[in-house]
């Protein structure tokens, strides 16, 4: 049994969808550092960055950082296709994967938190920040659409780890309008990953429809 620190709306999506296509038994525990409750005060004990998602394995380790997370479960799941069986196919999932992390969500981290990286920043500073940073990411996902072509998905014949991570960090940063219109070939990429009969439900659970 895995179980999952998440929460609804969030990155986690990207580990449930993961479990989902694995068809591993696991559970899901609410909490995030933006919505505290009980549950947050296990999860700081299991990964003190209090981040999400954060995966405790049924050996009782926990496991964070979403491309580690997924990186993880395809290895010990190899049949369940999250990474390419191909090397360098796999290679360029991986590379895809680290792409997202350093870039895409150390941009969202500086937009949710800008008073972090510039200390004292009155409000009109800090929306500077934010709005520097949204225009620096909005660039990072073009790159990646450049980079990553779906063949159809972009892990490939089916749906893998890179589309799952791509499809719910594209989501969740908002970044989906801008790619709509600047590549809509990745944009349409992206409605099919979360239209896939196993990712859509999660899809629906975290943003749902209307």
């Amino acid at each position: 049994m895995y179980t999952l620190y998440g929460k609804k709306g969030s990155g986690s999506a990207s580990t449930q969808a993961a479990l989902e296509i694995i068809g591993a038994p696991y559970r899901v525990v609410e909490t995030a550092s933006w919505a505290t409750n009980a549950a947050f005060e296990k999860l700081l004990k299991l990964n003190p960055l209090g981040q999400i998602p954060t995966l405790v394995l049924p050996d009782g380790s926990a496991l964070s950082e979403s491309a580690a997370i997924l990186l993880h479960l395809g290895s010990v799941h190899p049949e369940s296709g999250l990474l390419p069986a191909d090397a360098s196919a796999r290679a360029q999932a991986i590379r895809g994967l680290v792409f997202i992390a350093a870039n895409c969500y150390a941009a969202i981290s500086v937009i949710d938190f800008p008073e972090r990286w510039c200390e004292g920043a009155d409000e009109a500073t800090q929306e500077r920040i934010r709005a520097g940073t949204r225009t620096r990411l909005h660039q990072y996902w073009e790159m990646f659409a450049d980079l990553f072509p779906a063949r159809p998905y972009l892990n490939g014949e089916a749906i893998g780890a890179l589309d799952l991570l791509a499809a719910v960090v594209s989501k969740w940063s908002g970044a989906r309008p801008h790619l709509q219109q600047a590549r809509p070939a990745f944009h349409e990429t992206l409605l099919r990953i979360e239209a896939q009969p196993k990712v859509a439900p999660v899809f629906a659970q975290h943003w749902p429809p209307g």
